[in-house]
């Protein structure tokens, strides 16, 4: 199990700015609403900090008590999140691996989704197309354990009200102008380390 006590810190630095480079969004097919992340509290607001952990540069870790997502951009510096995470029933821990990534992707709902709406059941088997509506949003990155697929996604379409809480199936929500951000930071086989 991974905890807190392997890391040390994550002192504040300078803020970045808070828009997606512009070049990320101008090609876009569908709105993404870059005011939403001055919506969400401070402390959630994307932000370049200090970040003393030996890792490598690159890696994903996240913070499953403060609701924060960090990417290791450089020795002791990292980009920090605001994250919404899962439920108590659907909390999760340990090392993963980004092994898919997608824009705009299909939705396909899981059992346990259509269990709570069985509704959802008419997007099975194709899944629901990429667009404003689609849960994922924005971005996914598809999170594997060795070849088996978690089902867990970092991913975007959360509202700011949903930044650091509890309101997901186990997946880590992002606002749409922040996971476009770090979509375009990252690469397949970058590790997750989720915190607990």
């Amino acid at each position: 199990m991974i905890t807190r006590r392997h890391f040390v810190g994550s002192g504040l630095a300078a803020g970045a700015s808070l828009a997606a480079p512009a070049f990320a969004l101008a090609n876009e097919p569908f709105k993404i609403d870059v005011k939403q992340a001055k919506e969400v509290e401070y402390k959630f607001q994307r932000q370049d900090v200090s970040y003393e952990a030996n890792l490598p540069v690159g890696t994903i870790v996240v913070d499953s008590r403060k609701s924060w997502l960090f990417h290791v951009t450089a020795p002791g510096k990292a980009t920090r999140y605001g994250v919404s995470l899962g439920k108590s029933a659907h909390a999760w821990s340990g090392v993963v691996t980004i092994n898919k990534m997608a824009e705009w992707p299909i939705w396909i709902p899981a059992p346990y989704h259509i269990q709570v709406q069985p509704n959802l059941a008419k997007y099975l088997p194709a899944g629901m197309p990429g667009g404003p509506e689609n849960p994922l949003g924005a971005r996914a990155l598809y999170l594997y354990k060795g070849d088996v697929d978690t089902v867990n996604r970092i991913h975007g379409a959360a509202k700011p009200e949903d930044i650091g809480e509890k309101r997901t199936a186990g997946c880590i929500g992002m606002l749409n102008v922040d996971v476009i951000h770090l979509y375009a930071t990252v690469q397949l086989g970058t590790k997750v380390l989720m915190l607990t």
